[in-house]
């Protein structure tokens, strides 16, 4: 099936006259898809004549967030492996052969100079076919573990940008540059907001602030975390900033009512990052990688308690590797019900603990992501 036909932007005029011709692909979440676009707006920043097409999964959030970023966006009938479903994974390799088919023609009418791959399902037909017709490509790999998908990729690709260190187990070493990962500029300028935050909130200068971040769905372990210490923190007099995400905002309130005390405030979603971060004086969150890049830049004390329930395990790799440089502190997700909030309140009470892990992310921290990716996506036009 030609997953071309009927969108619009897929044929030819997508050329357009002068400048590079750039391809990026990937998506699924918000830790692929802002990356993405942040390359994207550094790529145009460097050049503006630069063209560039974004090519997703059918139904997935990029679909909706690219365009959104004022960039145009094909779509490609691909998946992942279901865990579990027999049944669901019988059209896995008809997608795959259709999606790189597809993948072939949108090359073929595109044209690119080089082609970007940032985790995704559609990073990988996309990837394969830009190889098969000889364009350069460059894989930014978020995390501190790289998935089936990149680590195959790596074979052929030009360069693969990563975050964090000792990436040679999974790539060749010659071919490794240590980027960052790039972030949102606007989450992560906090200097100067810590009183506006807490007047957004309803919260005191006088108290301390934790600030709880599940991801855009939410965090079922975190959410019941907690709601099983909440009276630990009213009773020690901290404040805390509770975004459920919206899998769990709706049973939360109905079970806790809507104003639980004036202490808590809860929200489905954060639409002001930097201002939740501006408030906070101790977070807590999952380990995804886009997350942790904005954690190193903002350089507050920091309680990871990774999912699980991702490809590899990664999130834990991620947070271990914080750990490991005495700029996190680590909970693991069964032991957080029991452990998370004494955890917390304790660090709340360890101003040098605080201290140590203020310095130490913010070492870590790798501001210019976007841009040092950016040139090397340009570099590799030059060279091929």
């Amino acid at each position: 099936m030609d997953q071309t036909k009927n969108i619009p932007n897929a044929n030819p005029p997508l050329q357009g006259a002068g400048g590079r011709r750039i391809i990026i692909s990937g998506g699924g979440t918000g830790g692929h898809i802002f990356p993405a676009v942040s390359i994207a707006n550094a790529l145009k920043k460097l050049d503006p004549s630069t063209e560039i097409l974004f090519v997703g999964a059918n139904g997935r959030m990029e679909m909706e967030k690219v365009p959104a970023a004022g960039y145009k966006i094909i779509g490609l009938n691909i998946q992942g492996i279901q865990r579990g479903s027999i049944i669901k994974n019988l059209m896995f390799p008809f997608k795959l052969i259709g999606s790189v088919r597809a993948a072939l023609k949108i090359i073929k009418d595109f044209k690119p100079d080089a082609a970007v791959g940032v985790g995704g399902y559609a990073s990988g037909p996309l990837l394969y076919a830009a190889s098969l017709k000889g364009i350069p490509t460059l894989i930014q790999e978020q995390n501190s573990y790289a998935g089936v998908t990149n680590k195959w990729l790596g074979k052929k690709a030009k360069k693969i940008c990563v975050a964090f260190d000792g990436m040679d187990k999974f790539f060749p070493a010659e071919r490794i540059i240590k980027t960052g990962n790039p972030v949102r500029k606007e989450s992560v300028s906090i200097a100067g907001k810590q009183m506006q935050a807490l007047e957004l909130y309803s919260l005191s200068a006088h108290k301390k602030t934790v600030l709880v971040l599940g991801g855009s769905l939410g965090a079922r372990t975190l959410n019941h975390s907690i709601q099983a210490g909440l009276q630990k923190f009213i009773n020690a007099d901290v404040q805390v900033i509770w975004q459920t995400g919206k899998y769990y905002y709706k049973s939360i309130i109905e079970q806790l009512g809507e104003n639980i005390h004036p202490n808590i405030q809860v929200r489905e979603f954060l639409n002001r990052m930097d201002l939740a971060y501006a408030a906070a004086d101790v977070i807590i969150s999952r380990a995804g990688a886009g997350t942790i890049a904005e954690l190193c830049e903002i350089k507050k004390p920091v309680i990871l308690v990774p999912s699980p329930n991702v490809a590899e395990d990664h999130q834990t790799k991620n947070a271990l590797a914080l750990v490991q440089e005495n700029a996190a502190i680590f909970v693991a997700d069964r032991d957080a019900e029991a452990k998370l909030v004494d955890k917390t309140l304790e660090l709340l009470k360890d101003k040098e603990k605080q201290k140590i892990l203020c310095n130490n992310i913010g070492k870590l921290a790798m501001p210019n992501a976007d841009e040092v990716i950016a040139k090397e996506v340009i570099q590799i036009t030059i060279n091929n």
